[in-house]
């Protein structure tokens, strides 16, 4: 449509130029013509100077010499019978009749260049006046997009990794397409349903595989696209929505970034009449007032479900609530399957490879991954992607590119070696860790080295050894500058920043502080009402704070002297690992296994 609306343009301007180059071609010979009585026409006839005559009823045209000049001119004529005789006397050579151009002809040509100007003025003012003026009636429509099913289907078959979200949903859509079944039991169809869970698990392509399911119209529109700054034009929308929705039931809405405008009311700022509360009351109304919409679903989509009104979640408005949670290690593994049908892998790459090495990765990460290997290889110049490729897009997403062209002098290179080396070997020492795949002192992002660790499983629980495990691994890096290097750098304040974070979750959220005992000390994260909490307090006193800083700094403390002494009694393996680091900058697993065996070994049974 818009090529032809373009194509449209053109021709009308190219019409429109054509015509003003001709009006102006006529106007502009119209003024070089002479113009002379009939009499002195005959006069310069009988004296030979006319050499080209052309006659009209109502016009004669010509050329005549004045001495070496060519004059064309213009007279208008007389009856007179014997004019072709006297041509003919004269000796002109040259004379012919011409048609009468009739009224039409002469009023486009005189008044031609008038028009055209009016028609350019109307145009360029007041017709964008009158599209301004219908852009101000039409503000209050809905935004929302019709998506045409046939050209972009989505059905469940496309979508991997959330098998029980799908169960969920394959109920709405057998509603919508057998909804007699269900009526007949006096059961209603449900007026929404809300997808919440993190960005990227695939809310989005979860409803429209329910439109492509039900093969039902689906509008889609954004929470942002409802409020302005104009108060009133948000709920208009939102009504203009649904009476859009209402004459092609049964039909599907999806709102996407429902949080945007189904936020709780009454936060204390802008009061209770402020647009986006207007929006809000009216898609309350539309969902469950008097007026019932039979055949209209409202598919709503968020990543915080915890600010969304209270009112908007209840039975009635959204029946349904369901979560769409980050893929397991199955989940994670269809997903590549879909993923990579797009690409050309070689035949040895083996996909459960990447699904175990990607825990908590969502499906929009996984589909980078692929994409990603898929660019690397094309690089490289390579016929098809393999495992390492899938392997360098995962260190990609995780840590950034390689930054291979950042220079870095020799004393800082031992130090991050180091770093690194002593992240590793703590993770080695103590049992009950992630598994090191790599480690690294190439930079990525902003990181001048890092060290990977790859979980064997999924875990949904995280235990006090493991987290305080995962603190000794962090302060690793600290602990090796100051046992190898002897002095300390600030390479380690992203591991202090972490390492303060686990501890302050440990002693105010997780119980596992035994002087703080089982109590939440949780700061609440909610939204400040002006005039309420103002004046919110801590819930806890200055003696409390106190033991909780104590608290924090015994944890941390406790796990850098142990980090300490897994380093101290093998350093014989720390310097193995760190000098192999600044040699090939870079160390697989099992490289590492190797090093490490190598360094308990006696020096007298090596030499044997």
């Amino acid at each position: 449509m818009p090529l032809k609306k373009n194509l449209r343009q053109l021709l009308f301007w190219f019409l429109a130029f054509t015509l003003f180059v001709a009006v102006y071609q006529n106007m502009k010979g119209v003024e070089r013509e002479k113009q002379i009585p009939y009499s002195e026409f005959k006069a310069k006839l009988r004296d030979r100077q006319i050499t080209k005559v052309s006659v009209r009823p109502d016009l004669i045209r010509g050329e005549l010499k004045e001495g070496d000049k060519k004059v064309i001119f213009k007279a208008i004529p007389m009856s007179d019978p014997k004019l072709i005789e006297d041509m003919e006397t004269a000796g002109v050579t040259d004379f012919a009749a011409e048609a009468d151009r009739g009224w039409i002809a002469t009023f486009i040509l005189n008044i031609g260049w008038i028009l055209i100007f009016v028609f350019i003025w109307w145009f360029l003012f007041i017709r964008q006046a009158q599209m301004g003026g219908k852009q101000a009636m039409t503000f209050g429509k809905s935004k929302a997009k019709q998506q045409d099913l046939k050209k972009q289907k989505v059905t469940f078959k496309d979508v991997a990794g959330c098998d029980e979200t799908k169960d969920e949903l394959k109920d709405i859509v057998d509603y919508l397409k057998n909804p007699k079944k269900y009526q007949t039991l006096g059961g209603e169809l449900p007026k929404g349903v809300l997808l919440y869970g993190p960005p990227g698990t695939g809310k989005t392509l979860l409803a429209r595989a329910v439109a492509g399911e039900a093969g039902v119209p689906f509008f889609t529109s954004s929470g942002s696209e409802f409020v302005e700054m104009f108060v009133g034009v948000g709920a208009s929308r939102v009504r203009d929505l649904f009476e859009r929705a209402k004459k092609s039931a049964p039909a599907i809405i999806f709102l996407d970034e429902l949080d945007a405008v189904g936020r709780s009311r009454f936060a204390g700022i802008g009061g209770g009449h402020d647009e986006r509360e207007q929006t809000l009351n009216q898609m309350l109304v539309e969902l469950d007032g008097f007026e019932s919409k039979e055949g209209i679903i409202l598919i709503g989509a968020t990543n915080r479900p915890d600010v969304l009104d209270t009112a908007l979640l209840r039975p009635g408005r959204f029946d349904r609530r369901i979560n769409v949670p980050v893929p397991d290690i199955k989940g994670r593994l269809e997903i590549l399957g879909v993923h990579s049908k797009k690409i050309k892998l070689t035949p040895d790459t083996d996909l459960n490879v990447i699904a175990r090495h990607t825990p908590g990765f969502t499906g929009a990460d996984l589909a980078n991954i692929v994409n990603e290997a898929a660019i690397i290889a094309a690089k490289k110049e390579q016929k098809s992607v393999d495992l390492k490729d899938l392997e360098e897009a995962i260190e990609k997403n995780i840590a950034g590119p390689q930054r291979k062209s950042r220079i870095i002098s020799e004393s800082e290179k031992r130090v991050v070696a180091y770093h690194e080396a002593g992240h590793t070997l703590v993770a080695k020492s103590l049992p009950g860790c992630d598994p090191v795949h790599k480690v690294t002192i190439i930079p990525r992002g902003p990181a001048l080295g890092y060290t990977l660790q790859m979980p064997l499983e999924d875990k949904y629980l995280t235990s006090k050894t493991d987290i305080l495990n995962r603190l000794c691994v962090l302060l690793g890096g600290r602990a090796a500058e100051e046992i190898a290097i002897g002095e300390i750098t600030t390479g380690a304040h992203d591991d202090l920043n972490k390492v303060t974070s686990y501890a302050q979750k440990m002693v105010m959220e997780f119980g596992m502080s035994e002087k703080i005992g089982l109590q939440s000390l949780k700061k609440d994260e909610s939204e400040v009402f002006l005039g309420r909490d103002i004046m919110r307090q801590a819930g806890y006193s200055n003696e409390t704070a106190r033991i909780v800083d104590e608290e924090i700094k015994r944890i941390i403390s406790d796990c850098y002297m142990k980090a300490k002494a897994a380093l101290t009694g093998n350093r014989r393996a720390l310097d193995a690992i760190a000098n192999r680091l600044i040699e090939n900058e870079v160390v697989d697993a099992a490289e590492i296994d190797s090093l490490i065996a190598a360094a308990k070994t006696p020096p007298a049974a090596a030499a044997a």
